[in-house]
């Protein structure tokens, strides 16, 4: 077996927490290959689109996704690597062990186990948080900092980043959902009135339209007008005119009144 693969788990976490300043206690906690996105901007700085890697992925859709950042990484500096990728989101120890046991030997093949001095590794998280946020992202994850790191909010960048923009971003869509179900609610108490409204007027026209229909009553001047009115087909122009013409025009309609 390849020498690389007797690294244990312990020589493992240390390695990348010293090296991205983490504080990682098992290397499942690595699954969501974030941080073998971050090791691989380490080594060849600029190659790595940190903007692209959910550092507070908690989703196998977000853990995916910086998986095919890591592949298009491999692909691109012609690093021949089958990524079990169906493995690793799983959480597998021992899957995730052995591949973060080959990323470190091929980091250390690099570098040649030496860090790099000038590389800011919580200054990177940060910087690709804030332009995937910049840019709308609409993603919510979990953070490697915020749930598994013993490091607090930092508000210089610190270890807590992840769950500092994390937090941020769930923030703000939790307060757009909260407005936008306000909104929804309002809406739905004046439509459930108006109904209300019509379906209160239409009882009394119904009940009208039945009592002009009796025919003791139907052909009377007042429910001729009624009728007029009740069954005017168009909405702009008012049938009031015509039906006090009705009245007014029928004789002996008000003999009693002007007698």
């Amino acid at each position: 077996m390849d020498g690389a693969y007797f690294v244990g788990r312990g020589e493992i976490l240390h390695w990348i927490n010293a090296t991205l300043q983490l504080s990682l206690a098992k290397v499942e906690e690595a699954a969501s290959g974030a941080v073998q996105c971050q090791l691989m901007d380490m080594v060849h700085p600029g190659v790595v689109p940190m903007h692209k890697v959910y550092f507070d992925a908690k989703t196998e859709y977000d853990m995916i996704q910086n998986y095919k950042v890591l592949q298009d990484v491999f692909n691109k500096l012609r690093i021949v690597k089958n990524i079990e990728v169906n493995k690793l989101v799983k959480g597998r120890p021992l899957d995730n062990l052995e591949f973060l046991q080959w990323l470190k030997r091929y980091c250390d093949s690099v570098n040649g186990g030496i860090m790099n001095e000038n590389y800011n590794p919580v200054e990177r998280r940060s910087k690709g948080c804030k332009e995937r946020g910049s840019k709308g992202s609409n993603k919510s994850s979990k953070s490697l900092q915020a749930n598994r790191l013993s490091g607090g909010d930092s508000a210089d960048g610190g270890p807590g980043v992840g769950k500092v923009c994390n937090n941020v971003a769930e923030g703000q869509y939790i307060e757009q959902i909260h407005q936008l179900s306000e909104k929804i609610a309002d809406l739905k108490v004046s439509v459930d009135s108006m109904e209300k409204e019509r379906d209160f007027y239409f009882s009394k026209l119904r009940d009208i339209e039945i009592l002009c229909q009796r025919p003791e009553l139907e052909h009377l001047p007042m429910t001729k007008a009624v009728r007029k009115i009740l069954y005017a087909a168009d909405a702009k122009d008012s049938p009031l005119p015509d039906a006090n013409d009705i009245i007014t025009k029928s004789p002996g309609l008000f003999s009693d009144e002007t007698e």
